[in-house]
């Protein structure tokens, strides 16, 4: 990407945090890792994709969040809680046979955001698991409480988590 470019999606998202990722990289033709990338600093901080296990198995205990996969051609958002799961045979396999169950394919994890970010008028809060081409795999949001604010709990697990692999990433 030029500089120009990357100064301009720098200001585009300092003014427009809130803006949709994946739109973004549409319209700008870049990658949504570079749209998150730009975000202010305060807003994201990065970590290895090599910790997709211990992310994944971190998440599961935090309890129902919501889990949102978001394609050219759909948005899917699963609520609930994200079973633990554990590495076999190339994947990293949900160890559940109902509700979320399924594989990943882990080893093409590149990096893990941590995104705090004003989105529609709230506060939010997600972790983006960004595949080698710098794609989002799928991103899973800190749960609301029955006011629709942050639960309280899962931002400090949020927070701690980000802590831990945005270090792994520098050690």
């Amino acid at each position: 990407m030029l500089s120009t470019d990357l100064a301009g999606l720098k200001a585009y998202m300092a003014e427009n945090p809130g803006a949709v990722i994946e739109d973004v990289a549409r319209e700008r033709k870049v990658t949504p890792r570079a749209v998150l990338e730009a975000l202010p600093e305060t807003m994201v901080r990065f970590g290895p994709g090599s910790e997709f296990g211990a992310a994944m198995n971190d998440v599961a205990q935090w309890g129902e969040v919501t889990l949102i996969v978001h394609t050219d051609d759909a948005i899917f958002e699963f609520t609930g809680s994200i079973p633990a799961g554990e590495i076999g045979r190339g994947y990293f396999n949900l160890m559940q046979p109902k509700g979320l169950h399924g594989h990943f394919r882990h080893e093409r994890c590149a990096a893990i955001a941590f995104v705090e970010r004003p989105f529609m008028g709230k506060s939010s809060a997600f972790i983006a698991f960004i595949n080698v081409d710098g794609g989002i795999m799928f991103k899973v949001f800190v749960g609301r409480d029955e006011t629709r604010a942050l639960r309280g709990d899962q931002l400090q697990c949020f927070h701690a988590l980000g802590e831990k692999i945005a270090s792994a990433r520098a050690a």
